[in-house]
């Protein structure tokens, strides 16, 4: 089975190939902005690397968020275009769980895993993990100052972009935490690890990913639906 992977979720771009069980070819850069212009030429790399069509691909995978709502519609508008035009499968896989199963050992081997991402305003996205990635909670967008109410009992090892943030909210709340040594954002190669686990030729196809968003946009509709007011007269 051969998977093209590919993330724009957070600060970094990636795009990865799956072939039976092993990476092929992988790249990553970390990045803030310019993803849609970095994702097709890294796909373009790795299906070279690896020796691989469009036509041979059985299935795409992508992450659906939650992250920057610009670089969730760069990805997901990528994945849905190339499922629509070579007629291949499309997997979304949470930013959370792409994080979380991508953590060293050492992380995952002390006790509860929270993954903290960054949502560029006051609060953090955020979802705890056992130590076999499982979820403890559903995912929110809260204040730091509720990840205690949030996270289970017990030490907690924070990692995502937003780790030093909830750590400093747990530790104020008496909580026994600390920043994980793992990077914390999301990797194509996780991914596409996650997808084939997941679905395998001759299961049913999944339907359309779709972005995973815990709060609304910033940007809004006016209530007047965008319509020009006439200027008053003079």
């Amino acid at each position: 089975m051969r998977i093209l992977a590919f993330d724009t979720a957070a600060t970094a771009c990636s795009a990865a190939i799956w072939i039976d069980g092993t990476i092929a070819a992988r790249r990553f850069e970390t990045m803030e902005r310019g993803q849609a212009e970095a994702l097709m030429p890294m796909v373009d790399a790795v299906l070279a690397v690896a020796a691989t069509a469009y036509v041979d691909l059985n299935l795409i995978a992508v992450t659906i968020g939650p992250g920057a709502f610009t670089g969730l519609r760069i990805g997901l508008a990528a994945a849905r275009g190339l499922a629509l035009a070579t007629g291949v499968p499309c997997l979304g896989v949470t930013t959370f769980d792409a994080v979380a199963h991508g953590t060293a050992d050492e992380d995952r081997g002390r006790g509860i895993l929270l993954v903290a991402l960054d949502a560029k305003r006051s609060d953090v996205y955020a979802q705890a993990f056992d130590g076999a990635n499982i979820s403890l909670c559903a995912p929110v967008a809260t204040l730091p100052a509720g990840l205690s109410d949030l996270v289970p009992a017990g030490p907690v090892t924070v990692v995502g972009d937003a780790a030093a943030a909830a750590r400093d909210a747990l530790t104020a709340a008496g909580r026994d935490a600390v920043v994980g040594v793992s990077p914390g954002l999301p990797d194509a190669a996780t991914v596409a690890g996650l997808a084939a686990a997941r679905w395998r030729p001759g299961d049913a196809i999944p339907p359309p990913p779709s972005p995973l968003y815990l709060r609304p946009p910033d940007a809004v509709v006016p209530r007047d639906g965008g319509r020009r007011r006439p200027s008053p007269a003079l």
